[in-house]
């Protein structure tokens, strides 16, 4: 039995470390390192927007096409995994961590930066399937830790994780709709922090709040404008009923079930990249082409629509749902989904943008059965494919409220439901494949 004058001593309240000399200078530093996050933010969003004009539509235009042929993701695909050959096999940080295991991973110091910026404006703009979330909190982490000495970071371990949380949640603030996405998403990922946990959130608020000034602007300036997930045309909001609720839950729980069996892929990639990872990061990456490629031979539509993180497609998805039949959304499902279920194992980015786009096309596929309509049709899936893809419920909830807009009100029990059941589904799925493995 351990003695008492052995046992650990106690933490303090929170209350006293929260108005403790040293965690207010955490604060303060937190306000600073959040704003210079959101600036370098801003510059790697919009270099990798600029470098995906050129690759997608400046060039096929400069050729002579009017938008980019069905073969363009193959060379394009091609030098993507060319290029992020030796980015994960060579240096520090392996450009990133692998999108398969979600938002999460090891925390990346300053040395893995350089990586993980060229993976991100490398690969992304030609075509990946995967979003930017994941390099810039990465990013945000990194550039963070920069503010602490290494000698400081070595001796004060907790006090350069919560600086470091907070530069990550300042960085995915910018992208996904501002600092109360990010601080939701701080509390549902620390799941049970108890009282402590406020120790943590507070500094992730103050650096993602002050950081998000960048963007919206403040006094006479303006503000900067940013690549953030965003919907600029949404269907007209509406009043929920029965048949939303009773063609949702079950659709909720078919698009957990293919969100889940296209994001199996990604565990799947990881395992069999392991060997001979130059050469099969490569051959990936042409897989990935040749996915989006099919899409647009089978279509007829333009390749951009199933190649990147999907966030332009989701604004027409959204904006014009009846610009698609219902065979190219399902076209588009499938082969995005291969596209974004191999990205996810072997190359680098962020799980989410992909995975909205995937919910939303089946949402709104369904949106022609009788009584559902395309509002609930896009509400139900963004949720569920969210929910599906981080096992955020709560933040995945507030994610579709604020795409949305102001035509969200009446579909939040809608919205709330569906990422319940997209949750559930998801994890009922996991422990199967667990057991029968």
């Amino acid at each position: 039995m351990t003695t008492p004058s052995a046992e650990a001593p106690p933490s303090p309240p929170p209350h006293e470390t929260i108005l403790s000399r040293g965690y207010l200078k955490l604060l303060l530093l937190s306000v600073v390192v959040g704003v210079v996050i959101a600036f370098a933010s801003f510059c790697l969003v919009s270099l990798q927007h600029e470098l995906q004009h050129q690759v997608w539509e400046d060039l096929p235009e400069a050729v002579g096409y009017d938008q980019p042929p069905w073969w363009w993701p193959l060379p394009a695909l091609l030098l993507a995994g060319l290029l992020a050959m030796p980015i994960i096999t060579r240096l520090p940080g392996t450009g990133g961590h692998v999108p398969a295991h979600g938002l999460g991973g090891p925390m990346l110091g300053p040395k893995d930066l350089p990586g993980v910026v060229l993976a991100a404006v490398a690969t992304l703009p030609l075509g990946v399937v995967l979003g930017p979330e994941a390099p810039l909190m990465a990013l945000g982490s990194g550039l963070a830790l920069l503010a602490l000495s290494r000698s400081r970071r070595t001796a004060e371990p907790k006090t350069a994780l919560i600086l470091g949380t907070a530069g990550s949640t300042a960085a995915i603030s910018t992208i996904l709709g501002g600092p109360v996405v990010a601080a939701v998403l701080v509390l549902e990922a620390a799941g049970m922090g108890g009282a402590q946990l406020f120790v943590l959130l507070l500094p992730c608020l103050v650096a993602s709040g002050a950081g998000a000034l960048v963007f919206t602007g403040f006094g006479q300036w303006t503000g900067l404008s940013i690549g953030a997930l965003s919907l600029p045309e949404v269907p007209p909001d509406v009043t929920p009923d029965a048949a939303d609720f009773l063609w949702g839950v079950p659709l909720a729980v078919l698009i957990a079930v293919v969100v889940s069996m296209m994001h199996r892929l990604g565990p799947l990639t990881e395992a069999w990249t392991k060997r001979n990872t130059a050469v099969r990061t490569v051959l990936c990456a042409v897989a990935v082409g040749v996915c989006i490629s099919a899409y647009a031979l089978t279509t007829g539509r333009s390749p951009a629509e199933a190649a990147l993180s999907g966030q332009a497609t989701l604004a027409v998805v959204a904006g014009q749902p009846h610009s698609f039949s219902v065979a190219a959304l399902i076209l588009l499902i499938l082969f995005k989904g291969l596209a974004w279920g191999i990205s996810l194992g072997s190359l680098r980015g962020g799980p989410i943008f992909p995975a909205v786009l995937l919910g939303s096309a089946a949402g709104i596929a369904a949106s022609g059965l009788p009584g559902l309509g395309t509002t609930a049709g896009l509400a139900l899936g963004v949720a569920t494919a969210t929910a599906v893809v981080t096992r955020l419920p709560v933040t995945s909830s507030v994610l579709g409220v604020l795409l949305l807009g102001r035509d969200a009100h009446n579909q939040m029990p809608l919205i709330v439901i569906c990422a319940v059941v997209g949750f559930i589904t998801a994890e009922f799925i996991e422990r199967s494949t667990k057991r029968g493995s």
